[in-house]
């Protein structure tokens, strides 16, 4: 209906200014076809918006109309002319632009010149009454002089231009150099500026119409010169002013006159001038007013259905209307407009598409064929005048129709048109549109919908496979939500298809969901559908599918018919878990768990809703171990509607619970696996012939469960019977093979808690209980990590001996035991050896083979018996170190080559005693030991707990250019001393020494003196003063005066000492008084370093000495 809702190519498109190229020869002129290549192609964004044409000089243009000098007694035929956009858009030229070859130095100047003027001549007569321009563009082979410099040229184009009539603007020079493609934008910019004159010399010319008109007679033309107005302002690309006039010409239409006999001429034209102005509007980044606009111009236009009989005529409108009005929507989109999830184009689509429906259903109702209506009645009918009018009276322009017989006539011929319109072609693609931005937006229900609809108008467009297809795409998601009467409508149409493309697959699966509980359809019409199946499944074709078209319907006929004279077997495999059959299916296990000395139950339930008693052929179990398959299989070789339903058959009887149960023995090899079931097959037709093969994945059950489901399945259900309520019963498809429960006996000896680094020692005593023999047994013990700690445990293990080589950790052992009788006994020693403090996890197993009885059949199955052992480390020993000075002062900080003490205190944290076999130093480069033999003094030591040991050493720190030093490590070599096992060896337990601060005095004073004296006896005291520094010192040396001590010697003395030398100073002491008498004091200044050494002397120097009293004589 191209008449109604097509929109003319040159209304859809952005118009641009017409320029028209004269004088080229673009076939044989290689030039020239430069010259046309470099206006017409690459014409990028950022060129002008022109469009250019190549024609002959003497091409004749559309004649101009005269012009009216009144419109008083002008009447208008219609309002928009059909051929006018298109002149004015692709025939008629803003610029013509004539090339001529020319250059300022040709020989034959004069000639030339004429005959460029008598082609100019020729160009004006054929557009006589229009604005056009006219240019002409001198091709020159050289490049132009700079303006002035060429007095020649500038007299020759004033010559030129008074020669041809024009003015010096309209004169161009084209050299053909280089740089051609720059002075071919230079001329576009020239062209576009006279062709935008021209445009709105044009649109003024249709403005100043306005004041002959009035709005008794002139109403068409007040819209008509506001819509060319806005069409010449959009040729010359200002939109905004377009847009006024559009906007003011929509008005103009809607004062209009409307009534059936011109009301399609009125909508088709508002249909043209709003989708002008919502193009524009988005155009403008302004969406909001697009949709305003369009929601005016539908809700003003969507009751003005016109005449009853073409009905139609007004859906396919409307539907265009949506429809342009969703294409600018999405190219707005595309061009990075921001929609959201409630409006985006798809409703657009979507309306448009109903619209169409709309129009096929009143085609359907309206339109009848016709043969009596003449023939001619529709000529013209894509070649009218005006837009929007009809053929059989063009410019009519009153109320009544002028002839009322030749008005039913077109009529008439009209809907025999229609009738001939494909619809489904129409309302199909707009779907699509529809469904892809639901799809973009996520509006999953609205897609849906969408698809359903386009099924269907496939299925009317006899498009069977295509139908199916998207059928098939939405059936799931209305099953899980449950739509039952939507599913019911959407499988009956998918059964149509099948029957009528000859799907055998399909119709079967559609059939098996149709026969069940959930569908809407009738007890006859399930009855119907049960009876087609069992034809299909016995290789008898099917009766048709009421509703189906009756050709359609005896082409699928023999479809059917040569599929059933296939002699080849047809299996059709259909997963159950994608559609809600009739058949329903659960297998579960009497238990999750079972050892490998029991049988493994399965039992598998079924159950049917069709309307009749059905039979199935087979019935097989698949396991991910394929061993197990053979036990449970059922075969059922009866037709497949005949039996009685009585013993291990596969007949059913519906909504009857019919149970099957499986036993079968463990595999050996599968003890402490899962055993899963894969799949449950349910054959129903006769594998020889043709058969349908109902898989259920794992164990089955419910596609879609009810609410209560999963709360139910947190319990197990162990006891399940025929009588047992369908959703008590809970699938179940995996068990574990557990092994047999060990009757080993298993002790533990020792002695917690385990020492770091110490050899642990448990025995493990073992005592076959069980009633027979047992072989290949194996003991393993590992440590597991604590999933608690981030780290790994560092630990090792040793079997029957202690050893451990100080690199590779074992945190498992495996020992062999071979074969143990009954009642004997077994004892291992495991060696457990913790390097951190930690929890240690111990896990010691014991595997072994023994034959049972099962069922009469002798299984060999393998157990084991599992202890586990949480054991707690502890530290053995807590160990402190303290520096003293000589003097036996605690210190933090050591003098560099000044003897200081260290002294490690050992405690002992062990809740048992401990036995010290030695201690060792092992000293950094940075201290050095002044003893010449280092003995410990913890050799043979035994500690109890919280007891303490202490041992001191004499050290020296050399001079050091590092400022912190790390004085070295502290070993202890021990064991338990309560181990009965003497081969238990001494382990090490390594610490390391604090880091101290080493400093460097300048100076250092030492004292010799005896250990003792008696008082009046002479002391001999030696002061020695060394000088640690690269420099000579300057010293003071000022000795105070006791009480209680006379001594002999320099009061004050002032002396030298050279560098890394020493002075000696000597002084007679007389004590006067026993006991702890202090000495006289020393003090010492440096004078490079006033007032700061004495305090650091008086550290050095000890102050009391033990005087004796005087002997008697």
């Amino acid at each position: 209906m191209s008449w109604v809702s097509e929109h003319p190519a040159e209304l859809l498109s952005r118009p641009t200014g017409l320029i028209v190229l004269t004088g080229l020869d673009v076939t044989y002129n290689a030039i020239h076809k430069s010259i046309w290549d470099s206006f017409a192609n690459n014409r990028r964004s950022e060129r002008v918006p022109l469009h250019f044409n190549v024609l002959n000089g003497d091409h004749e243009y559309p004649k101009s109309k005269p012009k009216k000098s009144s419109y008083e007694w002008y009447i208008p035929k219609g309002i928009l002319k059909t051929n006018w956009m298109k002149k004015h858009v692709d025939q008629v030229p803003a610029v013509v632009v004539m090339f001529f070859d020319l250059d300022w130095d040709e020989n034959m100047w004069k000639e030339h010149q004429m005959e460029c003027a008598t082609r100019l001549q020729i160009a004006r007569d054929s557009l006589v009454g229009r604005n056009t321009r006219i240019c002409v563009v001198l091709i020159q082979k050289n490049t132009p002089l700079p303006p002035g410099e060429d007095v020649v040229a500038a007299e020759r184009a004033a010559s030129f231009c008074s020669a041809c009539e024009l003015s010096s603007k309209s004169l161009f020079v084209l050299p053909h150099t280089d740089h051609l493609y720059g002075y071919t934008i230079r001329l576009e910019n020239a062209f576009y500026e006279q062709a935008q004159s021209y445009y709105h010399t044009e649109a003024r010319r249709v403005k100043a119409h306005k004041e002959f008109l009035n709005k008794t007679t002139h109403q068409l033309l007040f819209v008509r010169h506001q819509f060319k107005i806005a069409f010449y302002n959009e040729i010359k690309q200002d939109t905004h002013t377009a847009l006024k006039h559009y906007k003011q010409a929509y008005g103009h239409v809607l004062e209009l006159r409307m009534n059936n006999t011109h009301l399609m001429e009125v909508k088709i034209v508002a249909g043209f001038i709003n989708y002008k102005i919502c193009r524009m509007c988005f155009q403008h980044n302004a969406p909001l007013d697009a949709i305003s606009q369009f929601r005016k111009h539908i809700d003003f236009f969507k009751k003005l259905e016109g005449t009853a009989e073409l009905a139609f005529e007004h859906s396919a409108w409307m539907s265009k209307q949506f429809a342009v009005f969703g294409d600018l929507f999405d190219e707005a989109i595309k061009l990075g407009l921001t929609a959201i999830q409630t409006q985006h184009p798809g409703f657009y689509y979507q309306q448009a598409a109903n619209h169409s429906i709309s129009r096929n259903k009143l085609c359907r109702g309206l339109c009848h064929a016709h043969t009596d209506v003449k023939s001619d009645i529709l000529d013209g009918l894509n070649k009218l005048d005006f837009y929007g009018q009809r053929p059989w009276r063009q410019g009519y322009q009153s109320i009544d129709p002028p002839d009322a017989q030749r008005e039913k006539d077109g009529i008439l011929a009209l809907q025999n048109l229609e009738l001939n319109e494909d619809h489904s072609k129409m309302i199909i693609p707009l779907l699509s549109n529809a469904v892809s931005q639901f799809k973009k937006y996520k509006s999953p229900r609205l897609k849906r919908s969408l698809m359903v609809l386009m099924g269907e108008e496939y299925y009317h467009a006899k498009e069977y496979n295509k139908a199916l297809t998207l059928l098939t795409r939405v059936t799931w998601d209305y099953r899980q939500e449950r739509w039952w009467p939507l599913l019911t409508s959407i499988l009956i149409t998918s059964l149509r298809c099948a029957y009528l493309i000859g799907s055998v697959n399909e119709y079967i699966s559609i059939c098996l969901e149709l026969m069940g509980k959930h569908t809407n359809c009738s007890s006859d019409e399930k009855t119907r559908i049960q009876m087609n199946l069992i034809r299909v499944m016995s290789n008898n074709p099917p009766e048709p599918e009421p509703g189906c078209d009756t050709d359609c319907v005896e082409k699928a006929k023999l479809v059917w018919k040569s599929d059933q004279s296939t002699q080849l077997s047809q299996v059709f495999a259909i997963d159950m878990q994608n559609i809600i059959p009739f058949v329903e299916c659960k297998a579960t296990f009497t238990s999750s768990k079972f050892t490998a000395d029991s049988l493994i139950v399965l039992q598998v339930f079924l159950r049917v809703h069709c309307e009749f008693p059905i039979r199935f052929s087979k019935l097989n179990i698949s396991f991910d171990n394929e061993e197990y398959d053979k036990n449970c299989v059922i075969s059922d070789d009866e037709d497949i509607s005949t039996g009685d339903g009585q013993g291990e058959d596969l007949y059913l009887i519906p909504y009857k619970v019919k149970m099957h149960q499986f036993t079968f023995v463990p595999s050996p090899d599968d003890v402490g696996k899962d055993i899963k079931i894969k799949s449950i097959k349910v054959i129903l037709g006769s594998e020889v012939n043709r058969c349908a093969v109902l898989q259920w994945d794992g164990a089955g059950g419910d596609v879609l469960p009810p609410p209560s489901y999963i709360e139910k399945a947190t319990s197990w259900s162990k006891d399940c019977h025929e009588n047992t309520p369908w959703d008590q019963i809970i699938p179940c498809d995996t068990l574990n093979i557990i092994p047999r429960t060990s009757q080993l006996q298993v002790n533990l000896m020792h002695q917690c808690p385990i020492l770091v680094n110490e050899f642990y020692p448990i025995k493990i005593d073992i005592v076959n209980t069980e009633k027979s023999n047992i072989r290949n047994t194996k003991l393993i013990v590992s440590i597991d990590d604590d999933p608690s700690e981030s780290s790994e445990i560092k630990a090792h293990i040793s079997l029957k001996k202690a050893e451990y080589d100080g690199k590779t950790e074992q945190k498992d052992v495996t020992c062999s035991l071979g074969e143990i009788s009954t009642d004997v006994q077994l004892s291992e020693i495991v060696y457990v050896k913790c390097m951190q403090k930690a929890t240690c996890n111990l896990h010691i197993k014991i595997t072994y083979d023994m034959d049972v009885q099962v069922r009469g059949d002798r299984v060999t199955c393998i157990c084991s018996k599992d202890e586990f052992l949480k054991l707690e480390t502890a530290e053995p020993f807590n160990m402190i170190f303290r520096l003293f000075s000589l003097m036996y002062e605690q210190i933090e900080t050591i003098h560099a080559d000044e003897p200081f003490l260290l002294m490690p205190e050992v405690q002992c944290c062990a809740a048992y005693p401990v036995d010290v076999a030695t201690s060792h130093l092992v000293l950094s480069p940075f201290v050095r030991i002044e003893d010449e033999v280092i003995e410990s003094q913890l050799t043979g030591l035994s500690l109890e707990m919280d007891e303490t040991a202490e041992e001191c050493y004499y050290l020296t720190a050399p001079p050091s250019i590092t400022p912190n030093i790390q004085l070295g490590t502290y070993s202890i070599d021990w064991r338990r001393k309560e181990s009965t096992l003497e081969d238990i060896p001494y382990v090490t337990t390594t610490v390391s020494l604090p880091t101290v601060n080493i400093e460097h005095i300048p100076l250092y004073v030492d004292l010799d003196l005896p250990a003792h004296g008696q008082v009046r006896d002479v002391l001999e005291a030696t002061y020695i003063v060394y000088n640690r520094t690269m420099c000579v010192q300057e010293m003071q040396v000022i000795m105070d005066s006791s009480e209680t001590m006379m001594f002999a010697g320099h009061k004050q003395v002032h002396f030298r000492v050279l560098p890394n030398s020493k002075h000696k100073l000597r002084y007679n002491f007389i004590p006067l008084t026993p006991g702890n008498v202090p000495l006289p004091k020393l003090n010492l200044e440096m004078l490079r370093y006033p007032g700061t050494m004495n305090a650091l002397v008086q550290k050095m120097l000890p102050t009391h000495v033990f005087v004796l009293p005087q002997s008697k004589p």
